[in-house]
Parts: structure tokens; C-alpha cells; sequence
């Protein structure tokens, strides 16, 4: 198993020096992710755009919650689920909602039934979904925008779940107590 570097702001390259100093500014510390992806500038700054562009999507916390972690749980990533727990939280999450996705069971109403299960189909079948799924998804009152804003989500994690596995990255301590494995 190959070892990845966890940088620090001051180990980092030049280039993702302002990145690590700004989490650390907003979240007192350097993820543990972070660390990780320092080492090549641009997936760091990839993935941090792309987080900061989900997140102004047209989804409500508990909708992007569905969608990092359904994604996060059927690519059984260890460092995302806990960490992403611990985001959901911080957003206001319903705990209910939150554990229901840890344990890749039923959502709470149909309309987040219907994106978990659109997610799920995106990611097993790599973006070749059937018109049922998207008949499905729209009878649920998504659009189209949301289809795309999937894609965007989807490749967020994508980026950050593939790292984690890669690199083993540890959970960071603030999560450690939502750790989290698949069944």
C-alpha cells in the first residue's frame, strides 16, 4: 500500500497553499481530503470548485445530503460518509434522514426516495440511465436542471471517493465519531 503525503499549509505546494489556509481559516483545521489532494494543485482546486458549485445548486440541504451520500455510500467510501455526517449535521439535517443514508435505507418521503434512487442509477450505470429513471424522476417534480445538477454532484464525489481509496485517507478527529463502514 502506497503511503500519500498529508500536507500542512506550510509542507503544501505554492499553489495549494491559499486553499489549505482558507479551510483552515473557515474550519480551524485541514481536512484530512485536503491534505491529500494538496499534492496536485488542480484537483484540489477542482474539487473545491466544484464543491462551492453543487452547493449553490438549485438542492436544499437535505436534497444535497441525498445525493453526497448516496454516492459516498454505494462507493463505500470511508472518509466521506463520517465527514459528510458531520456536514449534514452542521446544515441542519434531519438525524433521521442522516442515519436512513448511512444504512442505504428507505428515504422519508417519495420525492427523496426518487433522487436516491435516480443517484444510485447515474452511478451504477455511469450516466446511461433509462427514460424510466428519468420518467421516474420528473414524475417526482425534478427537471432537467436537476439531472445536470446530479452530474455536477456525482462529480464532485467522484473525485473525492477515488482519493480516499487511493490514498487511505484517515478520518479527521472531528468525524471520527461518525465513522462509518459498509454493511
Amino acid at each position: 500500500m502506497s503511503k500519500f503525503t498529508l500536507h500542512t499549509v506550510e509542507t503544501a505546494p505554492e499553489k495549494s497553499k491559499a486553499i489549505l489556509e482558507g479551510a483552515k481559516k473557515q474550519m480551524g483545521m485541514v481536512p484530512g481530503l485536503y491534505a491529500v489532494m494538496a499534492e496536485s494543485p488542480e484537483i484540489l482546486k477542482a474539487y473545491t470548485q466544484l464543491h462551492q458549485l453543487f452547493t449553490n445548486t438549485s438542492f436544499d440541504a437535505d436534497e444535497l445530503t441525498v445525493v453526497w451520500q448516496t454516492i459516498n455510500v454505494e462507493h463505500a467510501c470511508h472518509y466521506c460518509v463520517p465527514a459528510h455526517t458531520g456536514i449534514a449535521h452542521s446544515m441542519g439535517v434531519d438525524p433521521a434522514l442522516i442515519e436512513a443514508l448511512r444504512n442505504d435505507d428507505a428515504m422519508p418521503t417519495p420525492k427523496l426516495q426518487a433522487l436516491k434512487d435516480f443517484t444510485l442509477s447515474m452511478v451504477r450505470r455511469r450516466g446511461n440511465v433509462s427514460e424510466e429513471d428519468l420518467n421516474a424522476f420528473y414524475a417526482a417534480g425534478y427537471g432537467q436542471q436537476q439531472v445536470l445538477e446530479v452530474i455536477l454532484g456525482l462529480s464532485q464525489k467522484v473525485i473525492s471517493n477515488y482519493v480516499n481509496h487511493v490514498a487511505h485517507t484517515p478520518v479527521d478527529k472531528v468525524f471520527e465519531k461518525f465513522a462509518w463502514s459498509k454493511a
